[in-house]
């Protein structure tokens, strides 16, 4: 089975994306083959097996980003058509989409699955300077996510009256797009110092979840090449399983 749409991807234009302000972004509707959404959807991996990351501090102050989280690593047990689709991400087709959209450089791809209930935000923030660009696919459907219960994520320009490293509140940046979390879509983004953006806080009911798979682009910076050097991926997570104690 194929997951990627490849036909959304290649109709992109890449000066349109580079151009586009704030910063570049595209949202595309159709990211996967209906089968592959539908598959991937169903197959998600169970939220017991994550980490539950709360009131962990971020640096510069701004607020924490609370969610349940599980990184993906080689040794990690996950349904078929996920391991279908990880390799296919990892394959020709999308590391050609990334080249053509980003340019020449050489990625080092890591992925995460978010999972946030109740109460859980995403404060405006850059990411991280080794991350070239953020792949977020988006696993709620109208279903069972009611728009009512918010969860968009926002594109926020900050009108370079922010540096990078500082805690703008939401009421401090004007929003360029607001843009929701369900349904077969998914929002591509280049990092930049003013690629601010940002979730407010979900009002679902408890027992509900938000639903995202992240793919981050990395660049070889010293830090992920240090990071290497000690073992670790460029999320910091260690490359080969460790044994338990």
């Amino acid at each position: 089975m194929r997951y990627l749409d490849q036909n959304q991807l290649q109709h992109l234009s890449a000066e349109s994306f580079q151009a586009r302000q704030p910063y570049p972004w595209a949202g595309i509707q159709n990211s996967l083959t209906p089968e592959g959404f539908e598959a991937l959807r169903h197959s998600l991996p169970d939220v017991a097996g994550f980490n539950k990351m709360v009131g962990i501090k971020r640096a510069y102050g701004q607020g924490p980003h609370d969610r349940f989280l599980l990184h993906y690593q080689p040794w990690l047990e996950v349904a078929a058509p996920w391991k279908e689709f990880l390799a296919e991400l990892q394959g020709d087709g999308y590391q050609s989409f990334l080249r053509r959209m980003l340019g020449p450089h050489k990625f080092l791809l890591t992925f995460e699955w978010y999972y946030a209930w109740q109460g859980c935000a995403v404060s405006p923030h850059c990411d991280a300077a080794r991350k070239l660009a953020t792949h977020i696919f988006y696993f709620n459907t109208e279903q069972d996510w009611d728009p009512k219960w918010g969860g968009e994520i926002l594109i926020l320009d900050s009108e370079r009256r922010f540096r990078t490293h500082s805690a703008p509140s939401f009421d401090d940046l004007k929003v360029a797009a607001s843009l929701e979390p369900w349904g077969n879509e998914s929002l591509f983004f280049q990092r930049t110092p003013h690629s601010w953006h940002g979730v407010r806080p979900l009002q679902c009911p408890a027992g509900q979840l938000r639903k995202l798979f992240l793919i981050t682009v990395n660049v070889p910076s010293f830090q992920v090449w240090w990071r290497g050097v000690r073992g670790k991926d460029p999320d910091g997570y260690h490359l080969r399983q460790q044994k338990a104690a």
